[in-house]
C-alpha cells in the first residue's frame, strides 16, 4: 500500500473533534480508571517508569500529568557540544535548509516561511541554514528543553491541521509540518537566531512552554503572536522549555554557517535530550 493511500483516511478523521475529546479525558481526574489507563499505556510503549522522578503509577492524578513526567535529577547528562538535542525521540530529518525549502520525506519540502507561519522576513533568516526534524513517539519524555542559551524575542501560535506526524504520514502527506498546528518560538543566542517550532498532532491536546502556560486551546482559528522585550525571558541550554501534552514533534531551524551535526546522527536514529547536536565553529 502506498504512503498516500495509507493516510488517506486521517483526511476523512474528524481530527480536531478527536483531538479536544482526548484532551478533556487526558486532564479528567478518573481515579482507578485513570490509573488503569496509564499502566495499559506504560506496558503498551514499554515506558521506562524507572527513569522517571515519581515511578507510582498510581499517584499521577491525571494522564497528562503522567504524560508530562519529569525525569530523575541526572539522568539525562548534558553533552559537551555548543547545541544539544532538545527531546527524547528519533531523528526525521536533518541536514542543510536548501535556499528556503526545508526537507520532509521523498518527494516532499516545505518553505521556512510557511512553516513560521507565513512571515517571510523572518523564514529568509534562515535561507541555506540548516535545520533537525525530531520525532516523539508515545513512550518518550515529553518534555522540551534548550539546545543553548538563548533568549526569546517572539511565539507564534498559527492554526492548521492535526495530522498524525508519524512517518508513514511524513511520506504521506505533502507539507505536514508547515500544514499542522504549531506553535513557533523565535530565539536569539551567542550562535545567531534559532527557532523551536512544536508541531501538533491528532490527539494533542494542548502546547505550553514555561514562559506562558498553555498555548492550546483555545484554538480561535487566526494566528497569535506574542513579542518579548529583551532580558524577559532568558533560559540556559538543558532548562525546561515547553511540553506536550500527548505527541509530536519539533522542527528545528539555525542559520547559515559553520554548524556540523553530529556525525552520529543519521534518520530514523534514536536520540536523546542532553546527547551532542551540532558544533559550530569560530
Amino acid at each position: 500500500m502506498s504512503d498516500r493511500l495509507a493516510v488517506l483516511p486521517q483526511y476523512l478523521l474528524p481530527k480536531q473533534a478527536l483531538t479536544s475529546l482526548a484532551g478533556k479525558f487526558a486532564s479528567a481526574q478518573l481515579g482507578g480508571l485513570t490509573t488503569a489507563v496509564i499502566r495499559r499505556f506504560v506496558a503498551r510503549y514499554r515506558v521506562n517508569m524507572a527513569e522517571a522522578a515519581n515511578p507510582d503509577i498510581a499517584s499521577y492524578a491525571t494522564f497528562n500529568d503522567f504524560f508530562t513526567r519529569a525525569l530523575k535529577p541526572g539522568a539525562r547528562p548534558l553533552a559537551d557540544a555548543d547545541l544539544v538535542c532538545p527531546v527524547d525521540g528519533a531523528i526525521s530529518q536533518f541536514g542543510p535548509i536548501a535556499q528556503d525549502q526545508v526537507f520532509q520525506a521523498k518527494g516532499h519540502s516545505y518553505s521556512t516561511t510557511t512553516l513560521v507561519g507565513g512571515d517571510a522576513a523572518l523564514g529568509a533568516r534562515f535561507d541555506n541554514g540548516h535545520f533537525a526534524t525530531l520525532y516523539l513517539s508515545p513512550r518518550d519524555y515529553h518534555r522540551i528543553h534548550m539546545p543553548c542559551a538563548g533568549e526569546l524575542t517572539r511565539m507564534i501560535h498559527v492554526p492548521g491541521d492535526l495530522f498524525s506526524v508519524n512517518p508513514v504520514t511524513a511520506r504521506g502527506v505533502p507539507g505536514l509540518f508547515a500544514r499542522n498546528e504549531r506553535v513557533v518560538c523565535v530565539f536569539e543566542s551567542a550562535h545567531g537566531p534559532f527557532v523551536l517550532v512544536l508541531v501538533g498532532a491528532t490527539i494533542v491536546g494542548s502546547m505550553a512552554t514555561v514562559w506562558h502556560g498553555q498555548v492550546n486551546p483555545p484554538r480561535p482559528g487566526i494566528l497569535r503572536q506574542w513579542d518579548y522585550a529583551p532580558g524577559q525571558v532568558r533560559l540556559q541550554r538543558g532548562e525546561e522549555m515547553g511540553r506536550f501534552l500527548l505527541g509530536s514533534t519539533v522542527v528545528m531551524l539555525f542559520p547559515q554557517g559553520p554548524l556540523a551535526f553530529n556525525p552520529a546522527w543519521a534518520p530514523a536514529r534514536p536520540i536523546q535530550l542532553g546527547e551532542a547536536m551540532a558544533q559550530r565553529g569560530g
